[in-house]
């Protein structure tokens, strides 16, 4: 009797650790388990960061211990809904069910979008869509990262007009597996933003022997012209192995080539215009042309002008009344048989 209330003290005493230990990391969970095409789920989550991005999609080929096989290739990424937790790590979100384009066990995938990768899987019944078998898990090597992946390189001059961006992504891989892993192709996918990311294959030349690391160079391109916060994912046998973020500047140069454009056009067509205008508008007489803006001054005036003598004074400047030739006489004494009758004035004398 003693023996069973020890246990079940110690069992009350462990039954609290063992709580926050199954609590910890990210959990989903589904409104029903099984639904039809047209029909939606509620996805309740916990245990995610707080304030982060996650994306919910449906996804065939899969299940919560192997995740999903082929990556987001195998979801229903139309109908995918995206949701933000609160700030205890918490969501609740509707998602539509869709057909997966590829045969189920199927589970409603979710997945952080920035910042560290985290995901958690929810078995859920499509009705109505076919089943098929997984296929075999590979045996054999195993690759994981064993530290930060970087970008290296530096962009050329050319991307400064719109050359597509390069660089390296370079990280350390080790085999955790049994066998040796020979000229591994790795998937690289670049994402804009929250938008899915585009896939390319990239073959790393090599062997990589059980227990041991190498490292490993990809290159990763953009699209001719692209800028922008951009994420570089790696991913190997359908798992995630590391997201990289890049900041692309933007292509200054085809602004600058733009705006000159816009300035030298409309120039030229002017200077066009006014050839045409010249030729076609109607000819000047011949003769001399007179001077343009040209002003005639007034002389100037002298500040001492030399004075004129009184007999070099012509009767015309003197008498300025009369015209040239009709300057009157010198006056007469009064005589009885004038004519005209006139008295001339008497000057009155002393008296």
């Amino acid at each position: 009797m003693r023996r069973i209330a020890v246990l079940a003290l110690a069992a009350l005493l462990l039954l609290p650790l063992a709580g926050p230990a199954a609590a910890d990391g990210p959990a989903v969970r589904l409104s029903a388990a099984q639904a039809g095409t047209g029909g939606s789920v509620t996805v309740h989550g916990s245990g995610w960061r707080p304030r982060t991005l996650l994306t919910l999609l449906v996804c065939g080929r899969a299940t919560p211990s192997r995740g999903v096989v082929g990556g987001t290739s195998s979801c229903a990424n139309a109908d995918g809904r995206a949701v933000t937790t609160d700030g205890e790590g918490a969501f609740a979100k509707r998602l539509p069910v869709a057909e997966p384009p590829v045969p189920c066990p199927c589970v409603v995938h979710v997945a952080t979008v920035t910042g560290a990768p985290a995901q958690a899987d929810a078995v859920l019944d499509v009705a109505g869509h076919p089943v098929a078998p997984l296929p075999a898990e590979p045996s054999g090597g195993r690759l994981s990262i064993l530290s930060d992946t970087r970008l290296t390189g530096s962009g050329s001059p050319l991307t400064w007009f719109g050359a597509p961006p390069a660089r390296t992504l370079v990280f350390t891989a080790g085999n955790l597996g049994t066998t040796p892993v020979e000229d591994p192709v790795f998937q690289v996918g670049t994402a804009h933003g929250v938008f899915a990311p585009e896939w390319d294959d990239r073959q790393w030349h090599g062997t990589l022997a059980p227990g041991k690391k190498a490292q490993i160079e990809l290159p990763v391109e953009l699209s001719a012209g692209a800028h922008g916060d951009y994420t570089v994912t790696v991913k190997y046998d359908g798992k995630l192995l590391a997201q990289q973020p890049w900041g692309v500047g933007r292509p200054w140069g085809v602004t600058l080539f733009w705006l000159l454009l816009c300035l030298v056009v409309p120039a030229a067509l002017f200077r066009a215009g006014m050839a045409v205008v010249d030729r076609v508008r109607p000819g000047r007489p011949a003769g001399p042309r007179p001077p343009r803006f040209c002003v005639a001054r007034p002389a100037r005036r002298a500040k001492n002008p030399p004075r004129e003598s009184p007999s070099a004074r012509s009767p015309a400047a003197a008498l300025p009344w009369f015209a040239p030739g009709e300057a009157p006489g010198p006056l007469r004494a009064p005589h009885a048989d004038d004519p005209t009758g006139r008295t001339p004035p008497t000057r009155k004398g002393p008296t």
